[in-house]
């Protein structure tokens, strides 16, 4: 079994689909993720956001054209003629989801998870009829029902143990070969849809290869391979032919967009090789991940946004440890992801991805005896394997608030501006 994963950019319009087709044509013991279609899933969040504000107008408006968007893809995939009734059932059950909800703001995770997950379950039911009517013959697998999770939305971990169960329940009774499913999604032990974070189809299609003991995971998309740094910020980045997991999950773990943090541990786990492939071009080679590279042979920069909270204990008590545990315990309970620690007796420094909760947990910080000073408009770069002349051209900026310095690695969190 292999396992390939194509996200939204790579299946934004029928011309990606129809490369997806190319890429999977005569293969045999193929699972196949798939991310929502391009824009899908910010389109969605604009329609949570509709429902939050009790603008069911709003929402209904939305979900119209993002109907619009994909009828448009069938249209040019199967001709303006052909209805997939599939895929009309769940448009009408997103509206219907929509109309009938009497939303809470206790619940917005929920219904954050309930309305974009559609995004997923759209993009693979186009995608698993286009293949059916084009000689892939294949089955459709509905993710929330393989997956289990955990009670928690928006950032789910997966049961990997009754995944297996119910993943190979799934597909054991087929008579094809070939599967489609849908990344970022899974279901929780209550019924509800649950998601595994933005990005989180990387990490779908690994829980897969793990569970079924895959020779390989390939994930496809738009750039030639692993580069060291984001062009479009370091324009002298370069393409890793090969990588150690260690330094991936290093990358993606210091924001790095190529992979999902979460989707080395069960590749490593079985030393399953991750391929990333230019989509483009199926038969270049792309960059492999492998238990058996020792390190990258140029240095690895990654630019990351980034929320600067500074807290102060107001009874100068941060030595004693349940301070941070409640420090953390907070953070965890809204969601919010911690990317660099540095604390002094009285100080801790804490770098967050932006999330609509950090005023919430700022709020409950305060009360419990914290002074919290959020800085905005700031960012985290890290570069593992820094050169001297890297160092120095980087760890000197006046920007700067915090820098930590390894014999390997540098961090610092600084101003943009």
């Amino acid at each position: 079994m292999k396992v390939y994963k194509f996200g939204g950019a790579s299946v934004k319009d029928a011309k990606g689909v129809r490369n997806l087709l190319d890429i999977v044509t005569g293969e045999s013991d193929l699972f196949i993720i798939v991310s929502a279609m391009g824009k899908t899933t910010n389109a969605l969040e604009g329609v949570f956001e509709a429902m939050q504000q009790g603008n069911e107008a709003l929402a209904l408006e939305r979900i119209d054209l993002s109907y619009a968007y994909h009828r448009g893809i069938i249209d040019d995939l199967m001709g303006a003629d052909i209805t997939i009734e599939q895929v009309d059932l769940l448009f009408k059950q997103l509206r219907n989801t929509v109309r009938n909800t009497i939303y809470r703001s206790s619940d917005a995770e929920l219904w954050y998870d309930t309305i974009v997950a559609f995004g997923e379950l759209i993009s693979t039911t186009i995608i698993s009829n286009y293949l059916n009517g084009h000689g892939v013959r294949n089955k459709w697998i509905d993710m929330r029902r393989a997956f289990l999770t955990e009670q928690r939305h928006k950032d789910a971990n997966v049961n990997i143990e009754a995944t297996a169960i119910r993943l190979k329940r799934e597909i054991g009774a087929s008579d094809v070969s070939v599967f489609v499913g849908q990344g970022f999604i899974g279901g929780a032990p209550d019924g509800t849809t649950t998601t595994l974070g933005r990005e989180g189809s990387d990490y779908s299609a690994a829980i897969v290869a793990h569970v079924l003991d895959a020779e390989s995971m390939s994930v496809w998309k738009d750039v030639d391979g692993i580069l060291n740094a984001d062009p479009k910020k370091f324009p002298d980045a370069k393409k890793l032919d090969r990588l150690n997991y260690t330094d991936t999950i290093e990358m993606a773990y210091s924001g790095a967009q190529i992979i999902h943090p979460k989707t080395i541990k069960p590749l490593e786990a079985k030393n399953i090789p991750l391929y990333v492939r230019p989509f483009g071009d199926k038969n270049a080679p792309g960059s492999v991940i492998t238990g058996d590279v020792e390190r990258a042979y140029e240095p690895i920069m990654i630019q990351k946004d980034q929320v600067l909270l500074n807290l102060h204990s107001r009874d100068l008590s941060f030595v004693l440890e349940e301070k941070f545990a409640k420090v953390f315990t907070t953070f965890d309970s809204h969601r919010i992801r911690i990317n660099l620690v540095h604390n002094s007796a009285v100080n801790l420094y804490m770098a967050v991805d932006a999330s609509w909760h950090i005023d919430e947990a700022i709020s409950e910080l305060v009360a419990e005896g914290f002074d919290v000073e959020k800085m905005e408009d700031m960012e985290m770069v890290t570069i593992r394997y820094y050169t001297e002349e890297l160092y120095h051209n980087y760890a000197f900026d006046k920007r700067i608030v915090i820098k930590q310095t390894t014999p390997h690695s540098l961090r610092l969190v600084r101003s943009k501006e």
